[in-house]
């Protein structure tokens, strides 16, 4: 795995230069907060840890359980591979956020960073598509928790009902004001996922068989393929599956830009992609192991009825962290932007109150609308995260490293590593436009070939508890 020790090393220098005349519990103005005092919330009050976490857990979630069918498509050793090579870009994607916020301290998102390279057209044009990747993974989190809660109480309700129910939930918890104060729902988000895929490996590992549609009786094949032979289109699919599981890395602008110790960042960074990156590989190999062919999709149906239905229950907790992140993200994104230059973004004044809860409302009520309104979901968001996440998660952070390590740079003090940095950013660039190419054809192909006999806010089971 690429792990980038000189951009780490440069973003961490340059970030203990900028907080070294700081006192360590209090930040007096801030570039994009403005003054931060007693009398208002502490933005920048997010610990080392906490971010770690918060990180971590904005990545993770049921989107482990995929693996295993991406195995099953690609085969388990090029399945293997695709992580890793996914993962080293990511986090070399990911570094450049910390890098780029030091050089930048008024960047707050993904949007201002291209403010910065490319005026107010990139800046414009990032804000949509980060928005888009927002309220799709906002949704994509209301979705999976209602998959638990239809799963836990079989189907005890209807499905939209579930939904408007996480969405309540999400947005009461999401709602507090400073990711300092939320950490805590991270850490008890990322021991219950961890705890659900756990259980679940253990179970199919001692389970005889997986459940139907594999024989009950008799001898079966597992099919387990070491190389796959999948179409281009089913290739891209699954390719596109591991990106989107990484897809939540945008969001760590958000995060470094409320940490105590921005300096800290790369290291908590590197850590969480390597515990998210051993799981997928861990968990992925050892499920697709014991059920081959017959792995459910998502994985935690193949450990049998009850199995699931203690699994979902104990990750719940981690679902709607999931989902309250998203939600106080996508909401601070709308916020933050909003108040920009005001002294109301960091008071405690009514319209700070209310434009703070209108913002974390209007995310909510996105990712309500877009959960419940499309019958053909999880293929509507294969092919957003096709389209999004490459322009969101690789090819804008190759863009911020050429603007401060090249553009600025006169040729005559472009050291040796400066030249290999700018090819691995060239490659880096141009694997991000096969992606968003490649993984859009597959996922129209899959759309073309989706149907669904459900409508808009549908109370149809989704978490195949009701066997019709």
């Amino acid at each position: 795995m690429f792990n980038p020790k000189s951009l780490k090393k440069e973003f961490d220098e340059k970030s203990s230069q900028e907080t070294a005349t700081l006192p360590p519990s209090f930040i007096e103005e801030d570039a994009v907060f403005g003054k931060l005092d007693s009398k208002g919330p502490n933005y920048r009050g997010l610990g080392e840890w906490g971010a770690l976490v918060l990180m971590t857990k904005s990545n993770l979630g049921l989107g482990v359980l995929a693996i295993p069918t991406v195995f099953s498509v690609l085969g388990i050793v090029p399945g293997i591979i695709c992580i890793v090579v996914v993962q080293s870009i990511i986090a070399y994607c990911a570094i450049i956020i910390g890098t780029f916020k030091v050089n930048h301290p008024e960047v707050y998102g993904l949007a201002d960073a291209g403010g910065v390279f490319g005026g107010r057209i990139g800046r414009e044009f990032l804000y949509l598509f980060y928005c888009i990747l927002l309220v799709f993974i906002t949704a994509s989190a209301l979705v999976g928790l209602s998959t638990a809660l239809n799963a836990v109480s079989a189907h005890g309700t209807c499905t939209a009902v579930f939904i408007a129910v996480a969405a309540i939930a999400g947005f009461l918890v999401g709602s507090i004001r400073t990711l300092g104060k939320l950490s805590w729902i991270g850490w008890a988000g990322l021991v219950s996922i961890v705890s659900s895929i756990i259980i679940l490996t253990v179970a199919v590992g001692l389970q005889d068989r997986p459940p139907f549609p594999a024989p009950q009786e008799g001898p079966w094949d597992k099919d387990m393929k070491i190389f796959g032979s999948p179409t281009f289109a089913e290739a891209m699919s699954a390719i596109n599956a591991i990106v989107f599981s990484y897809g939540s890395t945008p969001l760590y602008f958000g995060i470094v830009s409320e940490m105590k110790e921005p300096r800290k960042y790369a290291r908590m960074m590197v850590i969480s992609i390597k515990f998210i990156t051993v799981l997928y590989l861990i968990i992925g190999s050892v499920i697709y192991f014991y059920c081959g062919q017959y792995v459910a999709s998502p994985a935690l149906g193949s450990a049998g009825v009850l199995l699931k239905k203690i699994c979902y229950g104990i990750a719940i907790p981690g679902l709607l962290a999931s989902l309250t992140i998203f939600i106080h993200l996508s909401g601070k994104n709308i916020f933050v932007r909003v108040l920009a230059g005001s002294t109301h973004l960091q008071s405690n004044s009514m319209t700070h109150w209310l434009s703070w809860l209108g913002c974390t409302l209007a995310a909510t009520v996105g990712g309500y609308i877009i959960a419940s309104a499309i019958p053909i979901f999880g293929s509507l968001i294969s092919l957003i995260g096709a389209i999004v996440c490459p322009i969101v998660c690789i090819i804008p952070h190759t863009i911020m490293w050429w603007h401060d390590n090249w553009r600025n740079v006169p040729s005559s003090e472009r050291r040796r590593s400066t030249i290999i940095f700018a090819l691995i950013n060239v490659a880096c660039f141009c694997i991000g436009l096969f992606l968003l190419g490649g993984g859009t054809y597959g996922a129209v192909i899959d759309l073309i070939n989706t149907t669904s006999d459900n409508g808009p806010w549908t109370c149809a089971d989704n978490s195949g508890s009701v066997v019709s």
